[in-house]
């Protein structure tokens, strides 16, 4: 029997997903979570084989799941399942060691027969992202990301400065560098191009 962990914050997709599941013969849907910190409790207490995980969550993010679920349940299999057919979520995912990244529009038998192959030990991933993700590379790099990703959600350059123990000088230098790599006007443009990217979170 494969014991299943369902992380998803929308109650009607997260139900129906667990129902269809219990309806075959080796599936067992052990874990409902709504939240990512939820998630990662239920992945600790239940140790689920596979998890499936949607990659934007309240309180934690799917890949930061992925990342901590790592530590509390090791043998746990991740399957990203999310609507966000974004390159940059993928990369970023594969970086963290999923076990594969399906779009939420596959049919029934697409997830069941990956969650099979996840639990056997072999890796399942949309063919269109990874296309996709091969073709098209973050060009920024760790620490402008990081920025941005601050800058994203609000915070002025002396903030960000003040949180990465930088001169705001420096963060400056930072940001001015990720918009001239992704050609946008301003820091909004630059945010919004990384972001429809999914190279922020």
């Amino acid at each position: 029997m494969i014991r299943v962990m369902i992380a998803e914050d929308q109650a009607l997709v997260r139900g129906a997903l667990a129902a269809l599941l219990t309806l075959e013969d080796d599936i067992e849907v052990v874990a409902q979570a709504g939240d990512g910190r939820q998630a990662v409790e239920l992945g600790s207490a239940q140790q689920p084989d596979v998890a499936l995980v949607d990659i934007e969550m309240p309180r934690l993010s799917g890949l930061e799941v992925v990342r901590e679920l790592a530590t509390v349940a090791p043998q746990c299999r991740v399957l990203v399942v999310t609507t966000f057919a974004r390159a940059g979520y993928l990369q970023r995912a594969v970086q963290l060691g999923v076990w594969g990244y399906l779009l939420k529009d596959a049919r029934i038998e697409e997830l069941t027969a990956a969650i099979r192959t996840v639990h056997s030990g072999r890796k399942v991933m949309a063919q269109e992202l990874m296309i996709e993700a091969v073709t098209k590379a973050n060009p920024l790099t760790e620490r402008e990301t990081e920025i941005l990703g601050l800058a994203k959600r609000g915070l002025a350059t002396k903030d960000i400065a003040k949180r990465l123990y930088l001169s705001e000088g420096t963060v400056r230098n930072y940001l001015s560098d990720a918009i001239s790599k992704l050609q946008a006007q301003t820091r909004q443009d630059a945010i919004r191009i990384a972001d429809e990217n999914g190279w922020l979170l």
